[in-house]
């Protein structure tokens, strides 16, 4: 008698204690990058992704119609910042700094699940992402390597014409590819490599 009383009473308890509002989104959206970072775009499902936030598939669908909706939302609020350009008194080391962040965030969770995005779903739904890929990691990583150099010119370690967009865009293509394509994974020699072979000797005054 105690017991079931004891049960009568808990399940009310149990049930006020159920997640809701942002706490269960945010749940949902941590679940769907999961399933991006281990299973892909191709394996991850709304059913999958209920199931990774411990809550009921209509719970999903009554936030995002879409396994499109979802991942969009997924991203958008997963991506890390970069942060303010670093400023340690060089080009050098600030393009050093900024290339290690960029790295981590390449390789953090979002970060696979984007590549995940990019490299399994099809035209058209690729498409649907260009913006949030631009907007959320590409534009963002470019104004600052645009702050960095442009530190640089003032300083007098950067000459005044190697600031147009191309310059800027070197890294990030560098990067990409590399990764996409070579399957590198930026280790810091590799970064220090880049930036002292190709980046100081891009930017640096030209004798005279």
């Amino acid at each position: 008698m105690d017991t079931s009383r004891s049960a009568a009473t808990a399940r009310p308890r149990s049930m006020s204690c159920r997640r809701r509002g942002p706490v269960l989104e945010r749940a949902i959206l941590d679940a769907a990058l999961e399933q991006l970072s281990t299973v892909g775009w191709n394996g991850l499902t709304m059913e999958g992704v209920a199931a990774g936030a411990r809550t009921g598939k209509a719970a999903v669908y009554r936030r995002w119609p879409s396994k499109e909706d979802l991942v969009a939302d997924a991203l958008q609020a997963g991506i890390p910042s970069l942060g303010d350009a670093p400023d340690h008194g060089s080009v050098r080391e600030d393009l050093y700094q900024l290339c290690r962040r960029m790295r981590a965030a390449m390789y953090s969770k979002p970060g696979y699940a984007l590549r995940s995005v990019l490299h399994e779903c099809d035209t058209s739904t690729a498409e649907r992402f260009h913006a949030l890929i631009l907007g959320g990691v590409i534009e963002p990583s470019i104004r600052l390597f645009e702050e960095v150099v442009h530190r640089g010119v003032a300083r007098g370690d950067v000459r005044a014409d190697a600031t147009g967009s191309l310059v800027c865009d070197v890294i990030p293509a560098m990067m990409m590819y590399r990764s996409k394509v070579c399957g590198s994974e930026w280790d810091d020699a590799d970064i220090a490599a880049m930036i002292d072979q190709v980046m100081v000797p891009l930017l640096r005054p030209r004798a005279g």
